[in-house]
């Protein structure tokens, strides 16, 4: 298979994988926004997930609270830079990774971007609550978490991000 063919395969991934992660973390947002309330939580898993709709205008965890504008620069220089390293990924498995990832950058920047009160300092939008006080977050978090925590995962293993292992 020529280098072309496979680097289109790879770019074909990423791109359906953030699709994937960019339509449902809007759909779900959308649902909730038209049903529930915020500061009225609603069971879900019984007591050990709640859906209780937030409006964050900081990072995770409710960093920066205010900074709205600073975090969307951030996420768009993060979703720049995930689309510019993509041709450079050489496995499959990264592509896919890179695309959960970019995925879940473009769920909360979309939100930064065209919800209220304003262009480029939107509040994201965030409903998931679990106990011991954490705070609330959102699909496209769990996204960038889950990424995060499998990319350190793999380096400790010995893999470098984006790269063929040397066993392959």
């Amino acid at each position: 298979m020529t280098k072309n063919k496979q680097l289109l395969i790879r770019q074909f991934w990423l791109f359906s994988f953030a699709a994937i992660v960019v339509l449902s973390d809007q759909l779900v947002k959308n649902i909730l926004i038209e049903n529930l309330r915020p500061g009225y939580p609603q069971a879900f898993l019984g007591e050990i997930v709640k859906l209780n709709l937030a409006y964050n205008d900081g990072a995770a965890f409710s960093i920066g609270s205010g900074a709205t504008w600073i975090f969307t620069i951030i996420s768009s220089a993060a979703f720049i830079y995930v689309l510019v390293y993509s041709f450079k990924i050489e496995t499959t498995g990264w592509s896919i990774m890179a695309g959960i990832f970019l995925g879940g950058i473009s769920g909360n920047l979309i939100d930064r971007l065209f919800r209220e009160p304003g262009f480029a300092i939107g509040h994201v939008v965030d409903y998931i609550q679990i106990p011991f006080n954490f705070p609330i977050f959102n699909l496209a978090d769990s996204a960038i978490f889950c990424i995060c925590a499998l990319t350190v995962i793999r380096i400790m293993r010995g893999d470098q991000i984006g790269r063929k292992s040397v066993s392959n």
